[in-house]
């Protein structure tokens, strides 16, 4: 019984009172900023739950602390049971821009973490090249990342986290970037890709319709705290897009959203 707990707990993320403080330096004078404030929240295995809210209000923050990039000042953050004291391979992260290292062709780039891992050999190669078949990229192994558009970079990127087999996936903004059309496309993907993998993934986003069409629960987020948390009940597997924006589902949770997000508005 114990065993079947532990596996259960795979994937699980949980925060649990967590506050974040720094000081920053300002014309001679030391302030002490609040990046977060007691946030507590659980993500269950395979599920996709978004972070949205104004700049400033902690999102990337506690997606850091996540990473094990940022400690967090009090609290309790754990991934799969265990408590996270720094980076590890259980966590992936995609940036809001890929980041690629600019000398290495995009199936280097995804080899540089297995290789972190102790991965060699033909199995490294295999690896990488199936990852990259993964988000489309089977064709462009070879290519640098100056040969490569925003969408493909962040593909790579994609691939890169994925290749290590993390058991959560976190995204800051990662499409935020790009065009409309590139946007919906990436979008789509990653909705297939976790489909096969069943990853839990927890995603920064600025954007409503993004938020909606890929969440099962968003969090909206103000001034470092969860204000509301909304469930979202389009079906899965969300194939098309685009048919899903005409559901009532989703212009009921888009609703919520903005009714949320507007409402911080209103406390400025």
């Amino acid at each position: 019984m114990q065993e079947k707990s532990m596996n259960d707990a795979i994937g699980q993320v949980s925060l649990q009172d967590v506050s974040k403080s720094f000081t920053l330096k300002i014309e001679g004078k030391v302030q002490t900023v609040q990046a977060l404030k007691s946030i507590s929240f659980d993500v269950k295995q395979s599920e996709i739950v978004m972070l949205i809210g104004p700049s400033g209000c902690g999102k990337t923050t506690a997606l850091r602390i996540l990473m094990g990039l940022e400690t967090a000042t009090r609290g309790r953050v754990s991934v799969g049971g265990k408590e996270i004291t720094g980076c590890g391979y259980d966590r992936g992260l995609v940036f809001q821009h890929a980041e690629l290292l600019p000398w290495l062709t995009a199936a280097q780039n995804v080899m540089f973490g297995l290789e972190m891992k102790g991965m060699r050999g033909g199995e490294l190669k295999d690896t990488a090249q199936r990852y990259l078949e993964l988000v489309g990229l089977k064709d462009a192994a070879n290519r640098r990342p100056y040969q490569l558009s925003g969408g493909m970079k962040q593909r790579v990127g994609i691939a890169r986290a994925l290749a290590i087999d993390p058991e959560v996936l976190l995204m800051d903004e990662p499409f935020g970037a790009l065009d409309a059309q590139t946007r919906e496309s990436l979008q789509g993907e990653l909705l297939d890709i976790q489909s096969r993998t069943k990853k839990t993934i927890i995603f920064v986003t600025h954007d409503l319709d993004e938020a909606v069409l890929l969440a099962d629960r968003i969090i909206v987020m103000r001034a470092g705290s969860m204000q509301e948390e909304i469930r979202v009940l389009l079906p899965r597997p969300r194939g098309n897009l685009g048919a899903l924006r005409g559901k009532p589902e989703f212009a009921e949770a888009r609703y919520q959203v903005w009714k949320a997000l507007h409402a911080l508005e209103a406390l400025h």
